[in-house]
């Protein structure tokens, strides 16, 4: 609790690198004894921790945890109990978790005859690759991950990959008393709009499949009379990963004759039932809380999908608690001590 209050303290937004730097500093003190390998890009820092002078070629396992919060109310940076929630930005997503993370690798790995990591991060938010996506490029590798974003202890074994993308068309510009003469980019992109409604209809309830939210529309017309010559539409795309090898040329056949711009295309992320750490995280968690661990399908998406560029494969696990991004963000106090427990659990049980 002392941790996480005091990493909730530090307004570790993007905005603020000062205070990202901070944070790790933070977290750095708590873990005197260990490596300390320190990454920084585009003034975003980060750490990568483990025992002894070398770094292993591979991590059996590495905790991976980000650091930074989205921007939030001024009194949400002063932590508050009540009903046996701590409130404040960071609470959930993930500041607790990662004081979790951070305290218990503190207790094992030294003592471990595995080659245990911890990542700090300070740029999950915006993407990771300032964080995460950098370290993996300077090697390192591990065949299992754990990001303890909330899932209420449920073990998110599959997440949904991201496209963000731009769809473009163009048209004919014309005044807008002689139609006849233009040809509306507006129009031809509502051609767009109705194939996305009919091939991927909005969720009313919780279910597993591709989904499309048009985050905006937009032209550069400003007048009223004018036939507009140009339309951008913006996506966000959320897909299965049953759909990873099908999906972009689905996409393209959808909008054939329109420009497309993908601006991100991250993997989605599947971690093998039959993965010896995955199975050990779910004995752990059901020896701590004597409950059967929940399996979870992740609709958003973590730095965990880093480690698929590389054959690395992961979950994300966390306490209790709600209102992540929120005004009234809190963790379950008891369900932190529970998931403390549960990760020692799992780092002394490693085989």
């Amino acid at each position: 609790m002392d941790l996480t209050k005091k990493l909730i303290s530090i307004e570790s937004t993007d905005a603020h690198k000062d205070k990202l730097r901070e944070v790790i500093d933070v977290c750095v003190k708590e873990l005197e004894g260990y490596t300390i390998e320190k990454f920084n890009q585009n003034d975003r820092p980060s750490v990568l921790v483990y025992a002894g002078k070398t770094r292993p070629k591979q991590f059996d396992v590495i905790f991976n945890a980000h650091l930074d919060v989205v921007s939030a109310q001024e009194h949400q940076f002063h932590p508050q109990e009540k009903d046996g929630k701590l409130y404040g930005r960071g609470a959930s997503d993930m500041k607790g978790g990662a004081a979790a993370q951070l305290l218990s690798f503190k207790e094992v790995a030294k003592n471990s005859t595995r080659a245990i990591g911890l990542q700090l991060v300070t740029d999950e938010e915006i993407g990771g690759y300032d964080g995460t996506f950098l370290q993996i490029n300077a090697g390192v590798r591990t065949p299992f991950v754990v990001a303890g974003e909330p899932t209420d202890f449920g073990v998110g074994q599959k997440a949904k990959g991201v496209i963000w993308m731009n769809v473009k068309a163009k048209g004919l510009v014309a005044h807008g008393a002689y139609q006849w003469r233009g040809e509306s980019a507006i129009l031809k992109m509502k051609k767009a709009i109705d194939a996305i409604e009919k091939e991927f209809p909005v969720l009313e309830k919780e279910e597993w499949r591709t989904t499309i939210n048009i985050a905006k529309v937009e032209t550069s017309n400003t007048t009223y009379n004018k036939v507009p010559d140009d339309c951008t539409m913006k996506l966000d795309i959320r897909y299965i990963p049953e759909d990873w090898k099908t999906v972009k040329p689905k996409i393209e056949k959808m909008f054939e004759g329109l420009e497309l711009e993908f601006l991100e295309f991250e993997p989605p992320q599947v971690t093998s039932e039959t993965n010896p750490y995955f199975k050990q995280l779910l004995t752990s968690i059901e020896t701590v809380s004597a409950q059967k661990a929940n399996i979870v399908l992740k609709h958003g998406a973590s730095d965990v999908r880093h480690f698929s560029r590389v054959e690395g494969e992961g979950v994300e696990f966390g306490p209790i608690g709600a209102g992540l991004h929120s005004d009234d963000e809190w963790v379950d106090i008891k369900s932190l001590s529970t998931y403390y427990r549960i990760l020692k659990k799992f780092l002394e049980n490693l085989k």
